[in-house]
């Protein structure tokens, strides 16, 4: 990859960042999108497994330093999501909305999932309904917005593909 492409891919992860800590808030529904995770899903198709670990467990540092119980959830699940993303999205070449949407969407299902079953701080019937009822509907709008985000991000930092290998 080559400079001018890293920045294009830092810059569009730095947006993303700050559209989590400065729009997220402002949502007033339970149900909201994660720009963190399409932050991590973007570079992750750009890093090596290993980097998109790091980066997750960076950004998931960032998460948990606002949360006042669980720290360490968050950085464990971003580094799971980085690392599976990273090494799945090399089997998946093409670069069609609809393989993008449900790149997102999984990406987020699966984060909320170990967040949610590492922070154990729930009851049975309560975990249940996050699981299955709340980080779906989320992972569906994070989908949404990452797609629409990815689209009018897509002249700034070039092809959801990635640039490994070229």
């Amino acid at each position: 990859m080559n400079a001018a492409r890293t920045l294009r891919s830092v810059l569009v992860v730095a947006v993303l960042v700050v559209l989590q800590f400065v729009v997220q808030p402002l949502m007033p529904w339970r149900v909201s999108p994660d720009f963190l995770v399409m932050a991590l899903l973007y570079a992750a198709v750009r890093l090596r497994p290993g980097g998109a670990a790091v980066l997750g467990f960076g950004l998931g540092l960032a998460t948990d330093s606002l949360a006042l119980s669980g720290f360490g959830a968050g950085a464990l699940a971003m580094s799971v999501v980085g690392f599976g993303a990273s090494w799945l999205k090399a089997a998946f070449f093409a670069d069609t909305v609809a393989i993008n949407a449900a790149f997102l969407f999984l990406g987020k299902l699966a984060y909320d999932w170990v967040y949610v079953l590492v922070l154990h701080q729930m009851g049975m019937g309560a975990t249940l309904a996050q699981l299955f009822v709340w980080s779906v509907l989320s992972a569906a709008f994070t989908a949404v917005v990452g797609v629409v985000a990815m689209a009018v991000l897509r002249p700034l930092g070039g092809g959801v593909d990635g640039d490994r290998g070229r």
